[in-house]
């Protein structure tokens, strides 16, 4: 058994598609799934599982989710290694740290290609600033996450690749819900 953390996209933002947390846990209780937790309301699944192939967990959890609640939604599944790994990564850490949310993280589906990445730094995103290492693009926002141009939407179209992002509050918290499970 291996513990992984599902990261869902979309969820649970501006009323649109809505699960309850607690139902969730029960759906996904019907799969081959143990010791299924969830963090806050944004999608963050803590679960172990003997299946070793993570596309395999996202098209499980994807699939039904889509089954029990009628919408798709981008599953992207993590470990606690690389959680761990991005922190160590931080390419922010000599950054003011007074918002314990920042960095954000946008978790890709792949490693970006080099010419989709040289399309995305072509933008002015004003004093917002990312940094790619791997399939993590850390996001720096000078005002606020909600006040900019560079978000889920645009790293997708440019990258050519799903995203789905988490503030660095949120990271800290998965990776001490797991080492205190």
């Amino acid at each position: 058994m291996a513990t992984y953390i599902a990261l869902l996209r979309g969820i649970n933002v501006s009323g649109h598609n809505i699960i309850k947390m607690e139902l969730l846990r029960k759906v996904l209780g019907e799969l081959d799934f143990e010791n299924i937790s969830t963090y806050i309301q944004s999608g963050n699944i803590i679960f172990d599982s003997s299946i070793a192939d993570v596309a395999v967990l996202e098209n499980q959890i994807a699939k039904k989710i889509e089954e029990h609640f009628g919408f798709l939604v981008l599953v992207r599944i993590t470990t606690i290694q690389e959680l761990k790994m991005i922190v160590f990564e931080n390419p922010f850490v000599q950054e003011n740290l007074l918002d314990d949310k920042q960095p954000y993280v946008a978790f890709l589906s792949e490693v970006p290609v080099s010419n989709n990445l040289e399309q995305l730094q072509a933008i002015d995103f004003a004093n917002d600033r990312f940094v790619n290492k791997n399939k993590a693009l850390y996001l720096w926002y000078a005002d606020s996450a909600a006040n900019t141009k560079l978000n889920n939407v645009i790293i997708e179209k440019k990258l050519l690749l799903k995203a789905t992002s988490r503030n660095w509050k949120t990271i800290l918290k998965l990776i001490a819900l797991v080492e205190n499970n």
